[in-house]
């Protein structure tokens, strides 16, 4: 028998390769890092506060323009799934599937749909804050009435190592852009895509 009851998955980074349409629209791989990395200082740890606010206000950081953000908001469906996540989704166990994002409802369920069907999506709009806040995770949990030692989240962000673990969750770390490992935690597996994760499910 599993160890685990379900499955949690970081959607922007575990999931959806979103690089490239940020580094896309802002005109080079450069500009587009510092637009995707302002966009996630800004938004860490905090109350909601609309996310579409925050990737106009990244875009102003980087030197871009509320025109760049009105862009990726309207292409926000168009992110590819990783290379391996759509073969690791279809051969899952049986058990619940959920994912944890740090985006408003209507951008989180649109980006969500390019990797398929979840029992849930939780949004930081619907919890009330972004990750690596408790609230987040917590609430998914709540919603499926899942307790946090039976459950395998899947990070793809240094700040959900910490953030999934300080609930009691395992932590399998997707580390698919070679980042410093946290200070606050250590995942139970770090690979550099997801085809580990079927070996902690089986």
């Amino acid at each position: 028998m599993s160890r685990y009851d379900a499955v949690g998955f970081d959607l922007l980074t575990a999931l959806l390769r979103t690089w490239p349409l940020w580094e896309e629209l802002a005109g080079d791989v450069a500009s587009g890092q510092r637009w995707h990395s302002a966009s996630q200082s800004l938004l860490r740890g905090r109350p909601y506060y609309p996310f579409e606010d925050n990737l106009r206000e990244a875009a102003s950081e980087a030197g871009l323009t509320p025109a760049h953000a009105a862009e990726l908001i309207r292409r926000w469906g168009e992110f590819e799934p990783w290379p391996d996540t759509p073969g690791v989704l279809a051969a899952l166990p049986a058990m619940r599937t959920f994912i944890v994002t740090n985006c408003s409802e209507e951008l989180g369920l649109r980006a969500a749909r390019r990797c398929g069907t979840f029992d849930l999506v939780m949004t930081a709009e619907r919890a009330g804050a972004y990750k690596p806040d408790r609230r987040p995770y917590q609430a998914a949990l709540d919603a499926l009435g899942l307790a946090p030692e039976r459950v395998l989240f899947v990070a793809g962000s240094a700040h959900d190592v910490g953030g999934a673990s300080r609930l009691g969750m395992s932590v399998y770390w997707a580390n698919r852009g070679a980042a410093r490992p946290p200070m606050d935690a250590v995942a139970l597996r770090e690979e550099p895509d997801l085809r580990g994760l079927l070996e902690l499910l089986g």
